[in-house]
């Protein structure tokens, strides 16, 4: 019969050191995982799952509340108010989309669709709501008109406000380069001392962009037959409707909507995300400039991860590969591109 240690008061003893090593082990090892992780001053960054579906489902039960309230609004005083009360929701969806995108990078893959899934569910919420309760007549007088605008370039800044609300974009104040054509745009953000933050390319057409230096977040619009070269970017890039574009990016989270024909040579800590694209080709990232390695480092991007070969289409659920994106063939894609000399003429924005 075997001894029945138990009660053994040198074994309880010894029990509970080893209980209280294994402990503290386990608190140093998370104190060293949590110095690991990047810094940032984004306010929407969180450390844990739990505590971004906390904010998220905070931000879907306010916004759906305020659409229940719309919806209910009888009194002719508070309908005056409706277009701005639903316009107001539209930009608090497109933070929440924002918000996912931030903190896209730490969470697992069906959170991450899961809340597309929901955002995707609101805004079609609301675009019944505007054409139930605010029927436009646009539609009846200016349609000659609004072909017109698809065909031009917006000329001024209210322009490409007007346009971002009529497709529930929500416009950035954030500094940037927008509404230019045909030139080479320059911003070294080395040079200027200051922490950059976020960075907005808009409406540009057949230019060459190089962004040279960190970034914390850069949000790209309507661009045709650009080529743009970004160094490191430590929060997330956003791209909406570009065409005939080369794209060399680093980030940790990059979502395309919209895109035709546009080649991306990315490395990135997630698995990129596109939508509503087709036509669209990757491979990886190629670009350098003397200190490009320390902004890697700096942004935890120094690591080839391969994520730029294992993109999710979201709007293709069948098991067969998606065939709106591909493999760009080795023979095809361009060579490393060296940005540090800059050539005399160009413009430093």
């Amino acid at each position: 019969m075997e001894e029945d240690n138990s009660s053994n008061p040198a074994q309880i003893s010894a029990k509970t050191t080893g209980q209280r090593k294994h402990a503290a082990m386990l608190e140093r090892l998370s104190v060293r995982s949590t110095s690991r992780k990047p810094e940032s001053d984004s306010s929407s960054s969180f450390e844990s799952t739990t505590s971004f579906l906390t904010r998220f489902s905070n931000s879907k039960d306010s916004i759906e509340s305020e659409l229940a309230r719309c919806r209910l609004v009888t009194d002719p005083d508070s309908k005056s108010h409706l277009k701005s009360d639903l316009d107001k929701v539209s930009a608090s969806i497109a933070e929440l989309e924002r918000l996912v995108a931030e903190n896209s990078y730490f969470l697992p893959s069906y959170e991450v669709r899961s809340s597309l899934k929901t955002i995707s569910e609101l805004k079609q919420t609301l675009e019944d709501l505007n054409s139930e309760l605010l029927p436009k007549k646009k539609f009846a007088f200016r349609n000659k008109n609004a072909k017109k605008e698809q065909v031009t370039l917006p000329k001024d800044a209210e322009a490409v406000k007007s346009d971002f609300k009529k497709v529930g974009v929500t416009v950035r104040e954030s500094p940037g380069i927008r509404n230019r054509e045909n030139a080479v745009l320059v911003r070294n953000f080395k040079c200027s001392g200051s922490d950059v933050g976020e960075f907005t390319l808009s409406d540009l057409n057949g230019c060459e962009v190089r962004l040279i230096g960190s970034l914390r977040a850069l949000f790209i619009h309507r661009l045709r037959n650009c080529r743009v070269y970004v160094g490191p970017v430590f929060g997330s890039i956003l791209i909406e409707e570009v065409e005939g574009c080369v794209f060399v990016l680093a980030s940790h989270q990059i979502r395309v909507h919209h895109a035709k024909g546009t080649d991306f040579f990315l490395r990135v800590r997630s698995r990129p995300i596109i939508e509503d694209s087709s036509g669209v080709r990757f491979a990886p990232y190629c670009l350098s400039y003397e200190g490009i390695e320390q902004d890697l480092q700096d942004s935890s991007l120094e690591e080839e991860t391969g994520n730029w070969a294992n993109v999710d289409d979201f709007k293709w659920l069948r098991a067969v590969h998606s065939p709106n994106w591909s493999i760009l063939p080795e023979n095809e894609r361009i060579d490393a591109v060296n940005i540090s000399n800059l050539e005399t003429g160009m413009e430093d924005c």
